[in-house]
């Protein structure tokens, strides 16, 4: 007796049989002939290994069900890995979500700079090559007050750069209050041993005084290094030195005096409403030689490590090999460049740029907000679950003002009480899988949705009525 299994599996069509229906032939076209018959394969190979199973009940083979599939398969595959979210965490700079979203105009130059040659080493004026630096150099130095300016791919790297080019084989003291740890495992002390550089601690975790600084000088000193303690604050019997003693004692020794800022703010953000963030321009007329600090938390633009300082210190670090290694691409600067430009009109920066704006935003704003979507949630949820409105605070992150909090408006979906933690796993799941994924967090059992983020309503909105519970 034939086994029926067997039968339907020799009866299952090649691969070059699939390739030449007109259906598939569709397929090659929009995809291309190797990944069509990756797929066909594969999903040949699966049916054929159903069939295998001793349990299983052979169905006859369908083509256009068996095209539907392939079809599936492959619009699934070709969708990119990196797509847009909406960030309902409550941290505005939230660093696996891409940190700073960047304005429009950043988007264009991007689009602009992609399209089309530019002038990215060359000298319009002159007719010569040029130095790509200088397209964000004269903004940086107007609002920082600083002589000279460049740009690398991140702050690690700024660091990096500095310690490498100025205390390479020698010493560098920082207080070992200072020596902090960010995300992804980052530590000051790491990066100086790989920069080349010796770490010399000084002081205490919570009280480090200008004597300490004195009487750690040696010939092998190279430079004197304050690190912003960005993403943590020291509280209690504490003691730090003002930037301006720590300038005077380096100036004294012949030392320059560099400040890692790590987040960075071009503005006073008290002007804004906002609690104080030390700027570069700030710290430079401290006496600073050199400043550090990130283009894509604060200052609200792409990834990138800005430096800042003395013409003769950054001619030297734009001598140094690593500077070509660590420097940014033509998209980085045009997008960069567009949202420094939006610096030079304060009255409209809070309206043009992303961060500012979410930074800043009105609580009474948000619980508006809050109170038109709520019906369209709890229409999505059904009967699954409630959802109401709470204050909640936000959060700045990216390491910025770690201990000040925004007050905000969420909506809370929460259910039964018997298993909190199973049913807020699966209404996030269920909101991370709509077409635009919807990133909220889990607190206290229930799933928080914060809104200080949400800009396009219309959007979420729209997307709900495909939430799957």
């Amino acid at each position: 007796m034939v086994n029926p299994s067997s039968a339907a599996r020799r009866a299952l069509p090649s691969v070059d049989h699939l390739l030449g229906l007109d259906a598939v032939a569709a397929l090659i076209a929009e995809y291309g002939r190797p990944l069509v018959t990756k797929s066909l394969r594969a999903l040949l190979d699966e049916r054929r290994a159903a069939l295998a199973s001793p349990a299983a009940a052979p169905a006859s083979f369908s083509e256009p069900e068996f095209i539907a599939k392939c079809v599936a398969r492959l619009a699934e595959e070709m969708q990119p890995s990196l797509k847009p979210v909406f960030n309902l965490t409550g941290t505005v700079l939230h660093t696996n979500l891409g940190r700073a979203v960047m304005p429009q105009c950043a988007a264009d130059a991007v689009m602009a700079a992609m399209t089309r040659p530019s002038n990215l080493e060359f000298d319009l004026g002159g007719g010569a090559r040029g130095e790509r630096d200088s397209h964000i150099e004269r903004w940086l130095t107007r609002f920082t007050g600083a002589q000279a300016s460049l740009v690398v791919n991140n702050n690690a790297a700024a660091v990096y750069l500095a310690l490498n080019t100025l205390a390479l084989k020698k010493e560098v003291l920082v207080s070992r209050g200072e020596l902090v740890e960010i995300g992804g495992s980052f530590r000051i002390p790491d990066i100086m041993a790989r920069a080349g550089v010796k770490l010399v601690e000084v002081g205490t975790t919570n009280r480090t005084h200008l004597k300490d600084y004195a009487s750690a000088i040696t010939p092998r000193t190279a430079a004197i290094m304050k690190v912003h303690t960005s993403n943590y604050a020291v509280q209690g019997f504490t003691a730090t030195v003002a930037e301006t003693e720590l300038a005077a004692l380096a100036h004294e020794h012949g030392l320059p005096f560099i400040v890692d800022l790590g987040s960075g703010t071009l503005v006073n953000l008290e002007d804004y409403g906002l609690p104080h963030e030390p700027t570069p321009r700030e710290t430079l007329a401290q006496g600073a030689d050199l400043v550090t600090f990130s283009g894509d938390k604060l200052l609200g633009g792409p990834q990138a490590g800005l430096i800042a300082g003395s013409k003769d210190t950054l001619a030297r670090i734009r001598k140094n090999p690593m500077k070509r290694a660590l420097r940014v691409d033509k998209m980085t600067l045009a997008a960069l460049e567009a949202v420094l430009r939006l610096y030079a009109n304060p009255q409209r920066l809070r309206e043009e740029l992303p961060t500012l704006r979410w930074l800043t935003r009105p609580l009474a704003d948000i619980e508006t907000q809050a109170k038109r979507v709520l019906p369209h949630v709890v229409s999505a949820l059904g009967s699954f679950g409630q959802a109401q409105i709470v204050t909640c605070s936000s959060q700045i992150g990216s390491g910025a003002l770690p201990v000040d909090t925004l007050p905000s408006a969420a909506l809370v979906v929460s259910g039964g009480e018997n298993s909190k933690r199973s049913f807020a796993n699966q209404i996030e799941t269920a909101f991370r899988a709509l077409p635009a994924p919807v990133i909220g967090r889990i607190k206290d059992g229930a799933y928080q949705m914060d809104l200080r983020c949400l800009d396009d309503e219309a959007e979420f909105v729209a997307q709900l009525t495909q939430l799957k519970i």
